[in-house]
């Protein structure tokens, strides 16, 4: 079993994870090396290793009294074998054989289970791992001996007397220093040492997932990891102590990676858990592989006409190879492209007019046009030269530039000033004629809304008069079908009256016709008379129509006439 700065289980060396090299003059060149892994009790497997991970396992040299911590064991079978190796060189013991007590008594010490028990006899430890009641002087000999307390046997760190235990969990790492100063870090395990010659310090328990250090991109705001730096004390000619980095942790999220130097040689870090202990090995910087922005300002440009200018410019890229920027000593991609742009801007803006860039303020697809424009030269050379030559560029760094775009110009000195006022009044010119027409049309189409307002108002006015006659005339239908059907009614109640009267009539003549007595029909005859009298009154003169009756009522008539005409001129 391992336990050092070189190989962990989760593939974590010495830099602390699968990488890759590049030296200056081959970026690609990779290799692979095979080290011990950690992560086994008993059997160590091989994982492959980067070249920059050959270094000294100092935790797997053979060292007296050092012994992993098994997992299925644990500390207290650790402490058995130490205690075994030092009787066996003839050493005192590690393990008190001190008995302890079934019933309460006076002056005892009691060791919990889960815990250990310190005694420090003559300077050196003791240690109880029989949980009990242990009695004091005078029931036991306590000569020399010192009760130091207890201590978990869960306990991440624990240092006494020169013996040291250290177990640390999943997302821990304890940084280690060993009685020949060497550094090792210890993950997902543990060890007891009992230190002869030197001591075996524990410099540091680290949470590999929270490292208090965030290291953010100067230029972008981004996050690129965390680091934290774990650093040991040392006297230097019996000087002041001083503060001294043996290993360096990084949490690098995704899409993100680190570059690490030795020399001239450079190793990509890939995103994950790392830490560095080699001293030869150093952090060159951190990077992110995802999409970044920024609105950068150029330094003043001069135009063919010596006009200074200064532009800000909009960069979208993107780094994909890291260690080509580092490579050609660039620590940000920022650094790169802005040395470039400034160069080949300067190169496009020194063969253009001020006149031809006086009007052009942003590139982009939107502006696009065909050529007549005097802005068009500016445009052009920087639709095709300026992005071909900075695409070519960035690839050199390992960037891929996806977006350039000129979004403001600026420009600078007297000339600028005279014709900025020059082309101010154009402008204003412009303005004003392009007032106008808005005017003009803003007027026309008031008219022309008018006018289909208007018109909407007759097609309603249409459409209402439309519907009142079809009213009247449904009406005046409804009204001759109405008179058409009273008039069929009325008729048809006539016919029927009449057909009942003549039945009626004929019913009675068949009756009086029927009638034989001649008393009957005298009688009859009488009551029509009666009848007829009563209708027409007692003072009426029935006058026969045939014969000499006729004249006579004639001349009735006329008498009556004349009689009447005189009543009514008096």
């Amino acid at each position: 079993m391992a336990y050092d700065s070189i190989s962990i289980a989760d593939n974590t060396t010495v830099v602390g994870g699968p990488s890759s090299v590049a030296n200056r003059k081959d970026l690609l060149k990779r290799e692979r090396i095979d080290e011990y892994d950690s992560s086994s009790a008993d059997y160590p497997k091989k994982v492959p290793l980067h070249e920059f991970s050959r270094n000294t396992d100092y935790a797997m040299q053979e060292r007296p009294f050092f012994v992993p911590i098994s997992t299925k064991d644990g500390v207290i079978a650790a402490l058995k074998k130490i205690d075994v190796q030092l009787r066996s060189s003839g050493r005192n013991g590690l393990l008190s054989h001190k008995g302890s007590l079934s019933t309460s008594g006076l002056l005892e010490k009691e060791v919990a289970p889960g815990t250990l028990g310190l005694i420090k006899h003559g300077g050196l430890p003791k240690i109880l791992t029989t949980p009990g009641r242990y009695p004091g002087f005078p029931l036991r000999n306590w000569w020399a001996r010192e009760w130091c307390g207890t201590k978990g046997l869960s306990d991440t760190a624990i240092e006494f007397q020169g013996l040291t235990v250290v177990q640390v969990s999943q997302n821990q790492a304890a940084v280690v220093s060993d009685p020949q100063n060497h550094i090792f870090v210890v993950k997902n395990s543990g060890f007891v040492a009992y230190a002869i010659d030197g001591t075996y310090d524990v410099l540091a328990i680290v949470d590999q997932t929270h490292l208090p250090n965030v290291i953010k991109d100067s230029v972008t705001g981004a996050i690129l990891g965390s680091i934290s730096e774990i650093k040991m004390r040392s006297r230097v000619d019996s000087g002041k102590p001083q503060e001294y980095v043996v290993a360096l942790f990084l949490n690098i999220p995704a899409s993100n990676c680190a570059i690490l130097q030795r020399g001239d040689d450079l190793e990509l870090l890939p995103a994950g858990q790392h830490y560095i202990t080699n001293p030869n090995v150093t952090l060159r910087g951190l990077f992110t592989l995802g999409e970044n922005q920024l609105e950068m300002p150029t330094k003043d440009i001069f135009t063919r006409d010596q006009v200074p200018v200064g532009l800000r410019i909009y960069l979208k890229w993107q780094l994909i190879e890291p260690l080509k920027l580092t490579t050609h000593g660039y620590n940000t991609p920022y650094d790169a492209l802005r040395d470039k742009t400034q160069s080949i801007l300067t190169q496009i803006v020194a063969h253009l007019d001020y006149s031809s860039m006086v009007k052009q303020r942003s590139l982009g697809p939107d502006n696009l046009d065909d050529g007549t424009d005097p802005s068009s030269a500016f445009l052009d050379a920087l639709r095709t030269r300026a992005m071909d030559e900075m695409h070519e560029a960035a690839l050199e760094y390992g960037i891929i530039l996806k977006d350039l775009a000129v979004i403001d110009r600026q420009f600078k000195g007297e000339i600028a000033s005279t014709m900025d006022k020059l082309t101010t009044r154009a402008l204003q010119a412009q303005v004003e004629a392009a007032n106008v027409d808005r005017e003009n049309s803003n007027k026309v189409k008031q008219e022309e809304g008018a006018l289909a307002v208007a018109h909407i108002k007759a097609q309603t006015r249409n459409t209402q008069a439309d519907s009142e006659a079809y009213g009247v005339i449904a009406a005046a239908k409804a009204q001759a079908e109405r008179t058409k059907i009273e008039a069929f009614a009325e008729a048809e109640a006539i016919r029927l009256t009449a057909e009942a009267e003549a039945q009626a009539i004929r019913v009675k003549a068949s009756a009086d016709a029927q009638v034989t007595d001649q008393f009957a029909r005298g009688m009859e005859m009488r009551r029509m008379e009666v009848a007829r009298v009563k209708a027409f009154g007692d003072k009426t003169v029935f006058v026969s129509a045939d014969g000499p009756g006729m004249e006579m009522g004639n001349a009735m008539a006329i008498g009556m006439a004349a009689g009447m005409g005189n009543n009514a001129r008096s």
